[in-house]
């Protein structure tokens, strides 16, 4: 049996009781609907970069998504619209809209992980989000063992965040993306992004020099899968920066890096047993000004540096980046979760600010 220490990126977790492989949509739909109706536990698997499996392994059904397709299914002016299946490789799909000079997902290039993933997480990085780009879902729903098509107004989604992640089960299926023709990138909207490329905030470049640079960035941190770079072996980034109100944020010491985030960026609240009101949410309303923090920062002003391991352990910080937590090799799902839980006590002593993990944990917390 394969252990979901050969299916993730971070190499630690035992074995799923059962391991089902679904190359195509019915595959995957009938591995759902089978595993649903004899009420077994089940997780679905895709890329394996934001899963931390426990030691002792699933009691249940994991589905490994296999399945691969990129469709144009329409042209509206500059704009292109994809769907594309969700165990085609994320970074694999950007690639190709680069070579096509597509733009709008030129940012997120080198995130490890499956297209079925992204819009769980609301995938981000260098001032890019899924959301900025997603058109609608194609979704399997556990409720109703329908599939339905999800506008993406409707999914609830934010920083990490979706009605998915908050608790609406099922498996996406599909995703559906509006790019633009024409080579260019979208307008660069991440500084460090922009000094890497000789831009200015606002400037737009050719997609395939954002796609390099944002490599470039990516590797120097560790956040390229590599066989040659020990950093990789990791979920990327294993804490969320946090989102506070602005009364709070102002109790923090000046130089502490912050953003500000607009009224539509407050956290939409899911109810979990009743999916049918989605339609209806609206993000709430923020009664204080939010804003964004840097859990790197934090992490380094508690004192934890980079390649700070716990005596004893496998599991330590990422030389490169304070964000990352890396197997070293060997480590155990124990190992990774005890530093998190370290990390976590640190800066919420020296801060009072509660870091949340990014990776899905199952069978272990912090």
């Amino acid at each position: 049996m394969t252990a979901f220490s050969e299916l993730t990126t971070t190499r630690v977790g035992g074995e799923a009781r059962e391991l089902v492989h679904a190359t195509t949509v019915e595959q995957l739909t009938s591995a759902a609907h089978d595993v649903w109706d004899d009420g077994e536990n089940w997780l679905v698997v895709g890329g394996g970069s934001n899963l931390i499996v426990s030691d002792d392994g699933f009691d249940g059904t994991a589905i490994l998504v296999r399945t691969s397709g990129i469709e144009r299914i329409g042209v509206e002016g500059d704009d292109v619209i994809l769907r594309v299946q969700a165990g085609e490789s994320w970074d694999g799909f950007v690639a190709q809209t680069v070579a096509a000079g597509l733009g709008g997902v030129e940012a997120l290039s080198g995130i490890p992980g499956s297209v079925g993933a992204a819009p769980v997480q609301n995938i981000g990085a260098y001032g890019q989000e899924l959301s900025d780009t997603l058109v609608a879902i194609d979704f399997l729903d556990y409720l109703t063992g329908e599939t339905t098509r999800i506008p993406a107004a409707d999914l609830g989604l934010g920083y990490r965040m979706s009605a998915m992640k908050q608790g609406r089960r099922g498996i996406v299926l599909a995703v559906e993306v509006r790019l633009k023709r024409g080579g260019q990138s979208a307008p660069i909207a991440y500084a460090q992004l922009a000094r890497e490329l000789g831009a200015e905030a606002g400037d737009t470049r050719p997609v395939a020099a954002v796609r390099e640079a944002v490599l470039r960035l990516r590797a120097s941190k560790g956040m390229v899968l590599s066989e040659s770079d020990p950093d990789s072996v990791s979920t990327g980034s294993f804490f969320t920066n946090p989102i506070v109100s602005a009364r709070f944020a102002a109790t923090l010491p000046a130089d502490a890096p912050r953003w500000s985030l607009e009224p539509e960026a407050a956290d939409t609240v899911i109810p979990l047993d009743r999916p049918d009101l989605l339609q209806q949410l609206k993000p709430a309303t923020p009664t204080d000004a939010r804003v964004k923090l840097s859990a790197a920062w934090m992490i380094e002003r508690s004192g934890i540096t980079r390649g700070f391991a716990l005596p004893g352990s496998r599991a330590a910080i990422s030389s490169k980046h304070t964000l990352a937590i890396v197997n070293t090799g060997g480590a155990t799902a124990v190992e990774i979760a005890e530093l998190g839980r370290y990390v976590q006590t640190r800066v919420m002593g020296e801060f009072g600010v509660l870091l949340q993990p990014e990776p899905v944990l199952v069978g272990l917390s912090l």
